[in-house]
């Protein structure tokens, strides 16, 4: 009855598992020469940790679900203080210094990505931290790529003379083609960053990506790629037959000491039209893209499938924070139950194991979701009614003995 009462009071707990009473008896020792000695039985609850409930709708960004196996990491403390724990209730909220706690007060753990958006599972709880994006307003995030979308026109007439790399960056050769970037440094100075093409022969154009001003970086004229660009007769992009440092991550140093990351330039697949093509419209820039710069005034948070937690800000930048790993067990069912509706590892349950969601076992994180109890109210008052009818049944033997043995006394008169 006491395991119907919890479940029933839990119908709506988010991330709940209902407890089921399993009963076992105890016989004493008895054989088959020997009288009989009534036995007994003993009452084991069993929490259905491994039960999936529910997913339903959910109007919070924070709010998240795990459709599959797994739980979330938390802590009863921030910053690394108080007892692991693991839960599948996943209504989180910011908190008012910023960390994302749950309705029982447990504080979201993950691991921080860094600048490049990686980050290194070393499989121990102690490598993660308390997700808290809210302390990124006002620093800086550096450019990390460039997606350029643009055509260069095939009817263009051919440069005269020959070509060396670095003539466009130093003005020896005029460009019939450039788009200048602003790119950011580790500290959120701004930096130009200009790319300009310039045909030499048919579907082959000399390309250079080059600093301006030529003093912002060490390298020599401020170039930074050049090669040759080579597309097919259709006008989509031959990269196999182009220069692939064009294509490769750019190591820039700046001159301000300031650090930077690879800066990867996204110029399109081989034999696609998603990057550089060659038509005979005019030579033009049809879109690009270049993350980084000063991070504003947050938004909101965002946490998508892959369990990445992502910072929006005010100016519609966004950058990935945090990405949140799916602790599995071997038998989630032998967890030991904590206060607050989370479990702790037992001998029982087996180790634990860390890994991104939708790997290796670990469920996949469902955003704006949550888990619903795995009660059935119905089955919980069928429940009741069985065992307290069977109690009633059982309470008949108190009643039966004890006519027994007042017809024992009376025997004696």
């Amino acid at each position: 009855m006491a395991t119907v009462a919890d479940n029933i009071t839990n119908i709506n707990t988010i991330g709940y598992k209902g407890t089921e009473a399993q009963f076992r008896t105890l016989v004493t020792g008895n054989n088959s020469g020997g009288t009989y000695a009534a036995g007994g039985v003993m009452a084991a609850s069993t929490a259905q940790i491994s039960k999936q409930g529910l997913l339903q709708a959910s109007s919070s960004n924070t709010d998240i679900a795990i459709d599959g196996g797994g739980f979330f990491v938390t802590r009863t403390g921030a910053a690394g203080s108080g007892e692991v724990a693991f839960t599948r209730a996943g209504s989180f909220k910011p908190d008012e210094q910023g960390y994302l706690r749950n309705s029982s007060g447990l504080y979201l753990y993950g691991w921080r990505l860094d600048a490049s958006g990686a980050y290194t599972n070393t499989g121990a709880v102690a490598a993660l931290q308390t997700v808290r994006v809210s302390d990124l307003t006002g620093t800086a995030a550096p450019t990390t790529k460039i997606q350029v979308r643009a055509n260069l026109q095939s009817s263009a007439t051919a440069i005269a003379g020959a070509y060396t790399a670095g003539d466009m960056a130093t003005g020896t050769v005029t460009p019939q083609f450039q788009r200048s970037f602003d790119v950011y440094d580790a500290q959120g100075s701004a930096h130009r960053i200009t790319m300009a093409y310039a045909k030499t022969g048919s579907n082959t154009w000399a390309a250079e990506t080059y600093a301006v001003p030529a003093t912002d970086v060490t390298a020599t004229d401020g170039v930074l790629a050049s090669g040759t660009l080579k597309f097919n007769s259709d006008g989509s992009l031959d990269r196999a037959g182009s220069t692939a440092a064009l294509f490769d991550p750019l190591s820039i140093s700046w001159t301000n000491d300031a650090a930077s990351v690879p800066l990867n330039v996204e110029l399109g697949n081989d034999g696609g039209i998603d990057g550089i093509t060659q038509f005979g419209s005019e030579s033009a820039l049809i879109s690009s893209n270049v993350d980084g710069g000063m991070l504003g005034n947050l938004s909101s948070i965002e946490i998508n499938k892959a369990g990445v937690v992502k910072a929006i800000f005010d100016d519609g930048t966004s950058r990935s924070v945090f990405q949140l790993p799916i602790a599995t067990f071997q038998n989630p069912d032998g967890l030991s139950s904590l206060s607050g509706n989370a479990y702790t590892v037992s001998q029982e349950s087996g180790s634990m194991t860390l890994n991104p969601p939708g790997a290796l076992g670990a469920g996949a994180v469902s955003a704006n979701a949550l888990e619903a109890s795995t009660v059935d109210l119905a089955g919980e008052f069928t429940n009741m009614i069985r065992f307290q009818r069977a109690y009633s049944a059982s309470s008949k033997i108190i009643t039966t003995v004890d006519d027994m043995l007042r017809e024992v006394s009376d025997l004696k008169r």
